[in-house]
């Protein structure tokens, strides 16, 4: 398991404080953790203003050989590119390319781990934040909710078979749910050089608290119970007990997640491409 970690922001004038913490461990039914959690954090006030925070879970995609190794490795490959980044490059132009980026490593990583390769692969939800705009990628069905003002919505949706035919309007939310081909993943990290990235941009409000999951979490723990316990001012607590849920009413999976509470935020606008305080 890992440590719940609790961290408040650089203290840095007027710019993007948040606080935040995670939990990840095996659940109750499996030996190993496939999943994996990361997050990149600025030292400096100058820092966050020209790179941010990056947060990021993958979830080993379970049936493949080494799911450990291809999540751990889809998120370190991320972080490092998010902290090797030029400066003030936007973020929606740059997490696109650091995921496009860890699939390709998590692919020849799963090539050349044995004689004619391992089929490897990984879900992916990353959460970039920087002034006042938090901008999320995913691949697979690991989730991002937005809670606000004691409601939490989703953010992401789950690529998997049951998703994309809700979506063609094969088959209704409800039956989407209780459907054998609601865990089988329509895309994922490692199984090709390509993998087409959902990406969107998101307001930040001081009081929001984003939560990254896996779907250990999202598929016994619904979008009232996060947001119930993300109104406990122990950001810490909240995650342990979302843990603590999906350990009590599943626990056949993996457990992970990650809660990120907006404190106060730097309000931009932009003037031929760069950014300048509004006040």
């Amino acid at each position: 398991m890992y440590p719940a970690i609790s961290r408040a922001a650089v203290p840095a004038g007027e710019t993007l404080a948040l606080e935040f913490a995670q939990v990840s461990e095996a659940g109750r039914a499996r030996n190993h953790n496939e999943d994996y959690l990361g997050h990149a954090r600025p030292e400096t006030a100058a820092r966050a203003r020209s790179h941010g925070w990056l947060f990021a879970l993958a979830d080993g995609v379970g049936g493949h050989d080494l799911g450990e190794v291809a999540s751990r490795a889809a998120v370190e490959h991320l972080l490092a590119g998010f902290r090797e980044a030029p400066a003030g490059e936007p973020l929606r132009t740059l997490l696109p390319r650091l995921v496009q980026g860890a699939n390709l490593h998590v692919y020849e990583t799963g090539k050349q781990a044995g004689p004619g390769g391992l089929a490897m692969a990984s879900t992916i939800v990353a959460c970039a934040l920087r002034h006042d705009r938090a901008v999320v990628a995913h691949v697979g069905d690991s989730r991002c909710y937005l809670v606000r003002q004691g409601n939490a919505r989703i953010l992401t949706r789950d690529h998997t078979v049951a998703g994309e035919h809700v979506r063609l309007g094969i088959l209704s939310a409800g039956e989407a749910e209780g459907a054998s081909t609601s865990t089988l993943l329509s895309r994922s990290l490692g199984n090709d050089l390509f993998v087409n990235v959902d990406i969107d941009e998101h307001a930040l409000l001081p009081g929001d608290v984003l939560a990254l999951c896996c779907d250990g979490v999202h598929h016994s723990v619904q979008a009232g119970d996060i947001a119930a316990a993300a109104a406990s001012t122990d950001i810490e607590a909240a995650a342990r007990e979302i843990a603590a849920l999906a350990n009590q009413r599943d626990g056949s999976d993996n457990i992970s997640v990650q809660l990120i509470r907006i404190r106060s935020i730097e309000r931009v606008g932009m003037y031929r491409g760069r950014p300048y305080t509004l006040r």
